[in-house]
């Protein structure tokens, strides 16, 4: 079964110099229905101004995954890490028993679009933790590269919870399958563009919560990008 969950219907809180669509409830959005799915807690779609951002701020037991669809993103965190990142870079970060960290336009000027998700760890208390890489190369189209795992391979960066993130890049007729083993789960976040999924059509902004399917068939409509979280 597949359950969509419309662009249009995710909360929505917008600051001047942040623009935010919150998937599930986030900070002052709050929908009873939508607190999470399985241990995927956050997915914000944020677009910040120039020369903006969020200053330095704490985390704890959680498992921050930042995704960076354009412009340029400043980091620095308590660990002692400073990176800008670039389009196609992802970084993962273990908040565990607690970490600072800020996050800033890089640019003054152009505006920088962000996928920040939460992921519930395995376990409380863990050892903060910090990874980031581009996987530029990696995501040519029509093919789901795994960026996030437990069991991390091909260079996918390590995350504390069962679960696997890949993302897709499709051009118009590029296809792409994957298949969900026996008792798991999937949700799936269109970042931009068009695809269909099993037939039925998602747009930006759109999720997709999947249970009690083995097989996921993408289609590309137009240029997108795709995540998809394999969860237990």
């Amino acid at each position: 079964m597949i359950t969509i969950r419309k662009s249009d219907e995710r909360g929505h809180a917008n600051h001047g110099w942040l623009d935010s669509y919150h998937s599930f409830s986030f900070a002052d959005y709050y929908d009873p229905k939508f607190m999470g799915y399985r241990s995927l807690r956050v997915i914000n779609d944020d677009k910040v101004s120039g020369g903006a951002g969020f200053g330095m701020h704490p985390h704890r037991d959680m498992e921050i995954v930042t995704y960076l669809l354009s412009g340029a993103l400043e980091h620095r965190d308590s660990m002692g890490n400073g990176a800008v990142m670039k389009p196609g870079d992802v970084q993962r970060m273990t908040a565990g028993t607690g970490v600072l960290h800020s996050e800033k336009n890089y640019s003054p000027i152009e505006p920088v679009h962000l996928l920040q998700i939460w992921i519930l760890p395995e376990q409380q208390s863990l050892k903060p933790g910090y990874e980031q890489k581009s996987f530029t190369s990696e995501l040519t189209p029509g093919k789901l590269v795994p960026v996030v795992s437990k069991e991390p391979k091909n260079g996918a960066l390590k995350i504390h919870q069962d679960m696997d993130l890949l993302i897709g890049k499709f051009n118009p007729g590029d296809k792409a399958s994957y298949e969900l083993k026996p008792n798991r789960h999937a949700w799936v976040q269109v970042a931009e563009g068009k695809v269909t999924l099993n037939g039925q059509e998602l747009k930006a902004g759109d999720g997709a919560a999947v249970n009690d399917e083995r097989n996921l068939s993408f289609e590309g409509k137009e240029p997108a990008q795709v995540l998809l979280f394999d969860l237990n």
